[in-house]
């Protein structure tokens, strides 16, 4: 179905086929060939592609045509189009190629709506006007529902023509529904509707239902023999992987990465506190490359670093998923994959990153030998082809654990950074949805702990009581290990002292004391035991024991009580027995 821009039937504005020109897209992918047309023609579509398949040239050419086509000239404050992406790093992304268009088309404005700044410089963008509206889910069901002086943003989306959901599985995975919701309820029922997705699962049908009216749906896949089946990653990457013992895979990574340090490459690492731990150690051991660091956690300076990464010809970056998805970032020659993803579906979406658009990539996941049968599985549930990743015996094998305890001997910052990322690795593990392969039972934590070239093992329950083979903690003074940042070192100094003295305050403001265990076992056990004398004499007091006499009593009471029923006796007679005479009146 794919052909040059000409072949459409709807032609494209000169000033649509120049800036395609320009960035050099001569031909229509599948993708866009499919649904162009159709969102042209009005339709709602509901598209299903593989990741790198162009889906975002596939509703930004429909909304420019869309709006640029209207009989009335757009106001400045009046809304066409809104489009709704799950992170900062694909609003942005969309924004830049969204703005290489619009220079050809200056007659439209334009808006970034994304968290991580002050809402109110994203208020005196809209108040400046902006026709169309990129933007994340939370920051935009904020601005709808805040009480904004001189501006309604209901107001400026009444003309809405398009809106398009990107991603929009991701979109529900990161738990957005209540803002997705909230949007819509503001936006005009009467418009055109793309929902864009790499998989159909059962949430996104049903905001197909909830969200469209009478859609197309538009799956693409790409072409196969009829021998093969349909496999999820396109067919110009390939796909490795290596096995190799937990103590080994940092010496491995230095090594592969120092190979191909002329080469663009992005890790994958689990959790933010990995990221920013072995993003550090990398700095240290793979030099004359640089080295940038992104994870969820870093709110304003995520953009920045984002976009100076997209620029380099060569480098690193370490990250967590927030750069799985939809994120088009040029020339991507090799995605590692540090740590197994938390499900299989973010494999494919973490290899997507390279191999984009008919380009080809490499891809290559690190795993333990107890953890080698994760491979099928990603053949089999995935449809990813995987190969052995067959060049490791050629790199040059380097030790850099005892070269990274000592960077962390030096700096306690560093120290801190790696114990906080093993606790988080170990949380992570344990609930890995691919439970039956990784079982936290089946880490060696002695060689995990030699991996993350921690100089001892940190307090946690997972650890509590066992004993760690393979793992020796360095015979070092702790507290004698410094920041090097002066500022921190120094007011670690003053919690030192007050910590020696007896008492000491940690980091929440809480005081500690810092007496022995045994004297606080000691006290531990006289409130235990206060608590249980307390308890007794509330029990006895509740309690009501009966003697012989007092059982005669209440049987004489009782037979008393049947005679006045069978009127043996006068009620006189019964209230005189039982004590319940009758007091005399007194005159006043």
């Amino acid at each position: 179905m794919e052909g040059s821009w000409l072949t459409l039937k709807t032609p494209l504005c000169e000033p649509i086929l120049q800036t395609l020109e320009g960035l050099g897209f001569k031909e229509m992918t599948p993708v866009q060939a499919a649904t162009i047309p159709l969102f042209m023609r009005n339709k709602d579509v509901a598209v299903e592609a593989i990741t790198g398949s162009g889906k975002t040239l596939a509703f930004l050419i429909p909304i420019l045509e869309i709006l640029r086509k209207r009989e009335e000239e757009w106001k400045k404050i009046e809304v066409g189009a809104l489009i709704i992406t799950p992170t900062r790093e694909l609003a942005i992304q969309i924004f830049g190629v969204l703005s290489s268009f619009l220079k050809n088309l200056p007659q439209f404005s334009k808006a970034l709506l994304i968290g991580g700044d002050n809402p109110m410089k994203d208020i005196e963008i809209l108040q400046s006007g902006a026709n169309i509206i990129i933007a994340t889910p939370g920051r935009m069901a904020d601005l709808m529902t805040r009480t904004i002086p001189n501006l309604s943003l209901a107001g400026m989306l009444r003309a809405l023509e398009v809106l398009v959901l990107d991603e929009a599985d991701r979109l529900l995975e990161m738990g957005f529904e209540t803002s997705i919701n909230t949007i819509l309820g503001y936006l005009p029922k009467q418009r055109r509707t793309g929902l864009f997705s790499a998989t159909q699962t059962e949430e996104v049908r049903a905001l197909i239902r909830a969200g469209l009216r009478n859609p197309v749906r538009v799956a693409v896949k790409e072409k196969r023999t009829a021998s093969e089946d349909i496999q999820k990653t396109p067919s110009t990457l390939k796909n490795y992987y290596h096995i190799c013992e937990s103590e080994d895979k940092l010496n491995f990574l230095v090594s592969f990465l120092r190979k191909y340090k002329d080469l663009k490459t992005m890790v994958f690492f689990s959790t933010c506190a990995c990221v920013d731990y072995f993003s550090r150690a990398l700095e240290e051991m793979v030099k004359h490359t640089t080295i940038k660091c992104i994870h969820g956690k870093m709110k304003k300076r995520r953009s920045k670093i984002f976009a100076e990464f997209a620029q380099m010809e060569r480098g690193i970056i370490v990250c967590t998923d927030v750069m799985a998805r939809g994120i088009d970032l040029p020339e991507i020659d090799w995605v590692v994959q540090y740590d197994p993803p938390s499900n299989a579906s973010a494999f494919v979406h973490r290899c997507g990153r390279t191999a984009r658009i008919g380009n080809s990539g490499n891809a290559l996941i690190l795993l333990r030998p107890k953890e080698e049968s994760y491979i099928k599985f990603l053949e089999i549930n995935q449809k990813a082809p995987m190969q052995l990743y067959t060049e490791a015996s050629e790199l040059t094998k380097v030790q850099v654990l005892h070269r990274l305890k000592k960077v962390s001997l030096k700096d306690r910052a560093v120290m801190d950074k790696g114990t906080r990322a093993f606790v988080s690795f170990m949380q992570y593990y344990a609930k890995h949805e691919c439970s039956l392969i990784f079982k936290p039972k089946d880490l060696d934590l002695g060689k995990l702990a030699q991996g993350f070239a921690l100089l001892r093992l940190p307090k946690m329950p997972e650890l509590k009581g066992k004993h760690i083979p393979n793992f020796e903690p360095l015979k070092v003074d702790f507290d004698s290990i410094t920041y090097k940042d002066k500022i921190r070192e120094k007011a670690r100094k003053e919690r030192l002292a007050k910590y020696l003295a007896g008492m000491w305050t940690d980091e929440k403001g809480y005081k500690r004391n810092t007496e022995s265990w045994s004297r606080a076992k000691e006290k531990m056990e006289k409130r235990r035991n206060r608590k249980k004398r307390r308890e007794l004499a509330l029990a006895l007091k509740r309690k009501h024991t009966f003697d012989d006499e007092d059982l005669d009593e209440l049987a004489r009471d009782v037979s008393l009580l049947k005679k006045l029923k069978r009127g043996k006796v006068s009620k006189e007679d019964y209230e005189k027995d039982i004590g319940l005479e009758k007091e005399e009146e007194t005159a006043d």
